[in-house]
């Protein structure tokens, strides 16, 4: 039987072991390293507040180029589902123009949220923009952006863990849990 926990009204299980994510983020760290080795100017990561943080944190870790961190929050969610509006509520405060700004997301779903930061960073005038994300759901992206960093597609399931919350709570579990069956 899968481990199990229970946030609020509704019990989980594990999807992806905490190993497995380990690894895919290696693996995309190694991408990064790969890309931004040779860059002049220090690359910025810009992590997607709140869901990201632990994906960031992992990341960068794992990554051998100088590197910057900053935060913006946005918030598209209420439960289990995404509201379809996007509400900034924290930004850049610093001049990124002529910078490499890596977006780091924790999901990216339907692609609201991303095409939104996308405008937003691109009106601060950066040398370049590429989007990382720990999950990429291809069946429900609505956008022809590309997301060049992508550690695991999943399918349409609602995930909590690793960053990831079901109304604020349980974004401390370190493996993946999914919505339980029965």
């Amino acid at each position: 039987m899968k481990q199990r926990v229970t946030l609020h009204d509704k019990t989980f299980e594990v999807m992806i072991p905490a190993e497995e994510i380990d690894k895919a983020v290696a693996k995309v760290a190694e991408q990064l390293n790969n890309d931004y080795a040779d860059c002049k100017e220090t690359p910025i990561f810009v992590g997607v507040l709140s869901g990201s943080y632990m994906f960031l944190a992992d990341l960068v870790r794992k990554t051998t180029f100088n590197n910057e961190i900053t935060f913006v929050k946005i918030s598209s969610y209420e439960g289990t589902q995404s509201t379809g509006e996007i509400k900034q509520k924290l930004g850049i405060d610093f001049d990124i123009e002529g910078r490499d700004i890596i977006i780091v997301e924790d999901i990216v779903e339907t692609g609201h949220s991303i095409n939104h930061m996308l405008n937003y960073i691109r009106s601060l005038n950066p040398r370049s923009v590429e989007v990382c994300t720990l999950f990429f759901k291809p069946e429900k992206y609505l956008y022809d952006i590309p997301i060049k960093y992508r550690a695991l597609e999943i399918g349409n399931e609602f995930i909590v863990g690793y960053g990831l919350d079901y109304d604020q709570i349980g974004r401390n579990l370190k493996d993946i849990y999914v919505l339980a069956n029965d």
